[in-house]
């Protein structure tokens, strides 16, 4: 059965049916673009065991696979010398967190203990879409979720055009409403997916390793937790001969947190103090870790192997991310293998985008 249209991803309701519409073509297009390719790649298009759900029909033998991943950034973490040391850096920056998972610490203001770590996974196209049809609404959401002293002025330039870095959004420490270091975007989800469908059959071996296929295909950084491990598992299901998609609502999603090794002063479960805030139960796109105020303590008097909590980066090493692929038609796929790597001019930094700017949308389709 083919898919009428794309959801919002977490089973948002932010938006209306005009804007309901527009982010279904928007993901379509966005779909097409990454099962296309980049012609101008050799050895990197077409893919054509990815699919979109909306114009190819899913099969009664579909099968579903979330694919999880670490939410600290790797890449941090290869280049600190200790724990302290990477958590300190990861909390400096939203740009070094590149995980799909970005986060904000707010400390009291007497000893800067932590009383909250604030975690987001969305992906920054549907805050433009969102913002194009209901300013009013981003505002809302920025005054529920960061704070009541957000004004619409603070979110949009004199032209009323969405900042998408704005005062609220940009830091670790005023709020984090939405992804938006470089690369955290839902379209390079969709390209890492669809570009890892190709298999890569080189001196007459099937490529299955993780980092032999990124670096084979060229769709993300090897570094990362996510991108190779999306990857690879992708790939290995496209060598079942299956076709393959993302599945709706397409996404990038919380899974868990795992407490083990954890303690609270007075011997609570400290599980118990992180909570969803929005999103669907197994589509969260937003997390707190907090501990509520009728409590005699806060977060950073709980403790991980016996240390405070000191760093946001701390919970980040205990959180795993998700996505959800779906596959169908195993055994059938025709598609031929390719014999040689992606070769090309040297790429950005980072995950290709499927859209020239890949953090500003295409404008006219949102006016």
């Amino acid at each position: 059965m083919v898919l009428a249209s794309f959801d919002p991803p977490g089973g948002l309701t932010d938006l209306d049916a005009d804007g309901r519409n527009k982010w279904g073509l928007f993901l379509s297009d966005t779909v097409d673009s990454a099962i296309t390719g980049d012609p101008t790649h050799t050895n990197d298009s077409p893919r054509a065991q990815f699919y979109n759900l909306t114009k190819t029909e899913t099969d009664a033998d579909e099968k579903t696979q979330d694919i999880s991943w670490i939410a600290f950034p790797r890449q941090v973490a290869i280049g600190s010398g200790s724990d302290v040391q990477r958590w300190t850096r990861a909390d400096a920056s939203r740009d070094v967190q590149d995980e799909y998972c970005e986060w904000c610490v707010t400390r009291r203001s007497t000893d800067h203990k932590i009383t909250r770590v604030t975690f987001t996974c969305e992906g920054p196209e549907y805050w433009e879409i969102l913002a194009a049809s209901s300013p009013k609404t981003v505002t809302a959401l920025y005054q529920q979720h960061i704070s009541p002293d957000v004004k619409q002025d603070d979110l949009f330039d004199s032209g009323g055009k969405y900042i998408e870095r704005n005062r609220w959004n940009t830091d670790t420490t005023e709020g984090a409403m939405h992804l938006v270091q470089a690369n955290n975007t839902l379209g390079a989800e969709i390209e890492l997916a669809a570009a890892a469908t190709i298999i890569r059959v080189i001196g007459g071996r099937v490529l299955t390793g993780e980092q032999e296929l990124i670096h084979c295909s060229g769709y993300g950084a090897p570094e990362r937790n996510s991108d190779p491990h999306i990857g690879g598992v992708v790939n290995g299901v496209a060598q079942l001969k299956a076709d393959i998609a993302l599945a709706n609502p397409v996404g990038l999603y919380f899974e868990d947190l795992s407490t083990a090794g954890w303690a609270a002063p007075d011997g609570s479960d400290p599980k118990t103090f992180w909570s969803f805030t929005r999103g669907t139960v197994g589509h969260f796109v937003r997390a707190v870790y907090e501990v509520p105020s009728e409590k005699a303590f806060v977060v950073g008097d709980i403790t991980i192997s016996g240390a405070p909590i000191s760093f946001g980066g701390q919970i980040a090493d205990f959180i795993s991310m998700k996505l959800t692929a779906v596959a169908c038609r195993f055994g059938k796929s025709s598609v031929a293998p390719m014999t040689s790597c992606v070769m090309a001019a040297p790429k950005a930094t980072g995950m290709k985008r499927l859209i020239a700017g890949a953090s500003t949308l295409n404008a006219s389709r949102f006016a």
